[in-house]
C-alpha cells in the first residue's frame, strides 16, 4: 500500500504543483488560451485557488516523507477533491462539458490517494 500511495499521491502532486504553479505565476493573458474560465473569474480568486493547488500538492508529500502530522496528507487529498468538485460545477455551469474529464480522472485520483492514505498513514 505504501508504494501504491507514493505513485499516485506523487502524480497528484506533480499535477498540482504545475497547475497551482500557473494560476499563481502567469498573467490572465497566459492562462486564456488554457483555461478559458479565468475571463470570468477574479485575478486573486485565480491566484488563490493555485494556492491551495500548490499547498495541497506539499500536504500530500511533506508529511509523509518527514513523519511529522502524517495526517494532513489525508487533509490534503481531501481538500484537493473538494477543489475537483468545485472544477466540475464550474464547468458544467459554463456548459463545458466537453473538458470535465480532465476533472473527473483528478477526482478519482484524490479519492484514491484519500484511501491509501487513511489505509497507510
Amino acid at each position: 500500500m505504501q508504494l501504491a500511495y507514493w505513485i499516485v499521491a506523487g502524480l497528484l502532486a506533480l499535477f498540482y504543483v504545475y497547475s497551482g504553479g500557473m494560476k499563481v505565476l502567469r498573467s490572465q493573458d497566459q492562462l486564456r488560451p488554457m483555461m478559458g474560465w479565468v475571463d470570468r473569474t477574479p485575478m486573486p480568486l485565480v491566484r488563490a485557488i493555485g494556492v491551495v493547488e500548490v499547498l495541497g500538492a506539499l500536504g500530500l508529500v511533506l508529511p509523509p516523507l518527514t513523519g511529522i502530522a502524517v495526517v494532513l496528507a489525508v487533509a490534503a487529498a481531501i481538500g484537493l477533491a473538494l477543489v475537483q468538485i468545485g472544477g466540475l460545477a464550474l464547468h458544467v455551469s459554463r456548459g463545458e462539458m466537453r473538458v470535465i474529464g480532465l476533472n473527473v480522472v483528478l477526482l478519482v485520483w484524490a479519492a484514491a490517494t484519500t484511501w491509501l492514505a487513511t489505509v497507510w498513514l
